[in-house]
């Protein structure tokens, strides 16, 4: 399993039940709010600068997604996908990504095509069983409290370059 995590070049993240708690916040006027937590933003930037690109990949459209995207620098953020599995298909071949170079990290049923397409699958912890029961690595963190760090740190960990990509971000 570790040399999965050596070989991963791109990081796909489902947002709601991933990024965040899975809840859906409304206000008064339909205006909609996510949570996201900040050790996974800090996450990102640590897999952003160990190489790894991280990709927003969502069947729900949120200004909240593109907002938080742009703050940690993603560059590959689609919204709205419906079919996810069709979507990645292409975009690998686009980027010319093999599939032992990609980790794909969601939490339920709507993921589980797109898992199927990678090198290494992984959930939260609170993820749908059936999407629990195909991972390779179920994480101990629940979705939007920090499982997007705990995987990243698993992988720079096991490249041995954790503790210098911390300090090449924050000295």
């Amino acid at each position: 399993m570790e040399e999965k995590l050596k070989s991963i070049r791109w990081l796909i993240l489902d947002v709601d039940g991933t990024m965040t708690d899975g809840g859906v916040y409304l206000n008064d006027h339909g205006m909609e709010t996510k949570k996201f937590n900040i050790k996974d933003g800090a996450g990102i930037l640590l897999a952003r600068q160990a190489g790894i690109e991280p990709v927003i990949l969502t069947g729900r459209e949120s200004g909240c997604v593109r907002h938080r995207a742009k703050e940690l620098g993603i560059r590959y953020v689609f919204q709205n996908v419906r079919d996810k599995k069709r979507f990645l298909l292409e975009f690998f071949e686009r980027q010319g990504i093999q599939k032992e170079e990609a980790a794909y990290l969601g939490d339920d049923l709507n993921d589980l095509a797109s898992m199927k397409l990678v090198g290494t699958a992984v959930c939260p912890r609170d993820a749908a069983k059936t999407v629990r029961n195909h991972c390779q690595y179920v994480l101990e963190a629940r979705g939007g409290e920090g499982a997007v760090r705990e995987f990243v740190e698993m992988i720079l960990k096991e490249r041995n370059v954790l503790e210098s990509c911390m300090e090449e971000l924050w000295g």
